[in-house]
């Protein structure tokens, strides 16, 4: 099953995903510029093997819920993200404001 939820942030609103499948749920949350995700998000492909689509995400790990992704330090960020100031430890939410 998939869920789609606004999550509004100081008055900024972002979609929230959850897709539950056999023994996990993915999440994440995402804005026209980029998004966050749950560990399952592989950061490392995004830089090196498509790091000329410019994709802006952060990954928070050991989350299972929209919330606690929100408010869980980012674990790994892309080039492009860190180029508009998110950076691991900063919570997800702050990522998110940072990508309105």
């Amino acid at each position: 099953m998939i869920q789609m939820t606004p999550v509004v942030l100081e008055g900024f609103t972002a979609i929230a995903i959850e897709v539950k499948l056999p023994l996990t749920t993915l999440v994440m949350v995402s804005t026209d510029k980029g998004y966050i995700m749950c560990g399952a998000l592989d950061v490392g492909l995004l830089n090196e093997r498509l790091k000329d689509r410019l994709i802006i995400a952060a990954r928070a790990t050991g989350v299972k819920t929209i919330e606690e992704l929100l408010e869980a330090p980012l674990e790994s960020v892309t080039y492009e993200a860190e180029r508009m100031g998110i950076v691991p430890g900063m919570k997800g939410k702050e990522a998110i404001l940072k990508m309105r």
